[in-house]
């Protein structure tokens, strides 16, 4: 007999059946879902060191994510403005320097019937809460990648707005103080996310 076929074998242990978690609606995107994806294709600014645009945006049935992206160029800089600027753009906590709040990307978005909604920092606890429930509309930032060097940062990333708004003009916004940038904004038509809300499909049958 083998050596190791004189000692018992183990009992089989159940493990608890994990139930997959599903994040409220206005956390983020419907996972079981194929958006319909808009073209917008608009500049929030345009400088000749800064550019912030809106490429497009992902249409779901509960509600939309836009893509934006940045890029900076260097100009005047010294190191340490650099640095400074390099951490604003990538967001990575606190950003360090003088006016440090000036130095943060700000989103906003005015829907037709008035209502207003800002990027800021939600408790992820409370935020992914069921029950918890915050007042309508919500926009969420979801950060992206990037990179860059000595010359020149690029970032993007996603703008979650919920509920998918009504028909009528939607106003995004934007402000980046320490980077020149006051408050600016485009204007998209709500009728086109509703009609490419149409076009979700379900990914299971």
């Amino acid at each position: 007999m083998n050596f190791f076929e004189d000692f018992p074998k183990p009992e089989p242990v159940e493990r608890p059946k994990s139930v997959k978690f599903v994040p409220p609606p206005w956390a983020g995107p419907s996972q079981d879902e194929l958006p319909t994806v808009m073209h917008i294709g608009q500049f929030l600014h345009r400088s000749p060191n800064l550019v912030l645009m809106v490429k497009s945006a992902d249409v779901f049935r509960t509600g939309c994510l836009f893509e934006v992206s940045w890029i900076i160029r260097r100009h005047e800089e010294n190191d340490e403005e650099w640095s400074i600027l390099h951490s604003s753009v990538f967001q990575h906590g606190p950003v360090r320097g003088p006016s440090s709040e000036d130095l943060q990307l700000l989103f906003g978005v005015e829907l037709p019937d008035g209502t207003k909604a800002r990027t800021t920092v939600f408790g992820m606890g409370s935020f992914l809460d069921p029950n918890n429930q915050p007042e309508a509309p919500v926009l969420s930032f979801r950060g992206g990648g990037g990179g860059g060097g000595d010359d020149e940062l690029s970032s993007s990333g996603n703008l979650w707005l919920w509920p998918l708004p009504a028909d009528g003009d939607i106003r995004l916004l934007a402000q980046w103080k320490g980077l020149g940038v006051e408050e600016c904004s485009i204007v998209i038509d709500g009728s086109q996310l509703s009609a490419a809300a149409a076009g979700v499909q379900s990914l299971w049958r």
